[in-house]
């Protein structure tokens, strides 16, 4: 899915296009999603692909949201060099939205990754409306 920069201001609120597009980051405990533990799917606010079941959902005391898988194929993983950490990026494979980053202190009888993610950058649809 791509999109001219003046597109995405279109379609974007300016906080999902600081977040989405200029790979931004809210603040800790920003939104709704934080504590929300509802079934349903997980998916991105840019474009609405599904980017995580609520069954990976776990509470990681982070401040983000944080999931310990992707449903497969979602999500590309990239090296971040910014603010002078190294870290992997991970943003929607179908527009390449900023979702947040993927660390190795998840869960360990799972993955053992944490996706964190910001709760600008996805939408959550409900068990009962898929």
């Amino acid at each position: 899915m791509k999109k001219t920069e003046a597109e995405w201001k279109e379609i974007l609120t300016p906080e999902e296009y600081y977040i989405l597009r200029q790979k931004g980051t809210d603040r800790p405990g920003n939104g709704g999603f934080t504590k929300h533990f509802e079934k349903g799917t997980y998916v991105c606010a840019a474009c609405g692909t599904q980017l995580f079941e609520s069954g990976s959902k776990y509470e990681s005391h982070c401040g983000w949201p944080s999931f310990d898988d992707a449903i497969d194929g979602t999500v590309e993983f990239t090296r971040d060099i910014s603010l002078g950490m190294i870290r992997t990026e991970i943003t929607c494979k179908a527009c390449d939205g900023h979702l947040g980053h993927i660390f190795d202190d998840g869960p360990k009888e799972t993955t053992g990754k944490r996706y964190c993610v910001n709760t600008t950058s996805i939408k959550f649809i409900p068990q009962s409306e898929e």
